[in-house]
């Protein structure tokens, strides 16, 4: 049947997906502990096995191992993933909190309470971001990466972590100038 597939035969590809698709989202729901995680996973799995059938190796495992392996290699890929946009936000997270703690060793109470006021409101607007702008940004800000540097981090395009990094610093603008706006200036 992975021969036939690998031969783009659609009727194939459907018949593999009615006998195995159940089993494979167990696995994916075994990693990944969410339905709706574990089916999107399963649909990139799905996508891979379309294009990488001709790769499949009678030789080297059953049919199933290897469409367990496909499954979970994308599993895996998901949560380190989450697992790196998790930590760069946290990242970003320190960072603000870093910032405030700087100013306190040497300012007055007014600097200090502008000081937490401004890392809030930047914390705020981050946190609003999608979440390859808030990983672009703080890759580029918090680790120094170059445009060219982010995106072989992020394995994307040049031109994607760019409009990430430009996209993200004018919704943060937009964001930030929105929260400094005067009490008065905003509807009640």
């Amino acid at each position: 049947m992975l021969a036939r597939v690998a031969l783009r035969d659609q009727q194939a590809f459907k018949e593999l997906y009615d006998l195995t698709s159940s089993h494979l989202y167990g696995v994916a729901l075994r990693y990944l502990r969410t339905a709706s995680t574990a089916e999107e996973i399963l649909q990139e799995a799905y996508i891979n096995v379309w294009q990488q059938a001709g790769t499949y190796a009678a030789t080297l495992s059953a049919p199933m191992t290897w469409l367990i392996s496909v499954v979970r290699n994308k599993a895996l890929d998901h949560l380190r993933k989450f697992k790196r946009e998790t930590e760069t936000t946290d990242s970003v997270d320190a960072g603000a909190e870093g910032q405030v703690e700087a100013i306190a060793d040497h300012a007055d109470p007014h600097e200090l309470f502008s000081a937490a006021t401004e890392a809030l409101v930047l914390k705020r607007c981050v946190a609003q971001l999608d979440a390859p702008q808030r990983q672009s940004l703080a890759l580029a800000f918090y680790d120094g990466l170059s445009h060219s540097e982010l995106a072989e981090h992020l394995r994307v395009p040049l031109g994607t972590a760019k409009a990430w990094v430009r996209r993200g610093l004018e919704r943060l603008r937009k964001c930030i100038e929105a929260q400094q706006q005067p009490a008065t200036g905003r509807a009640s």
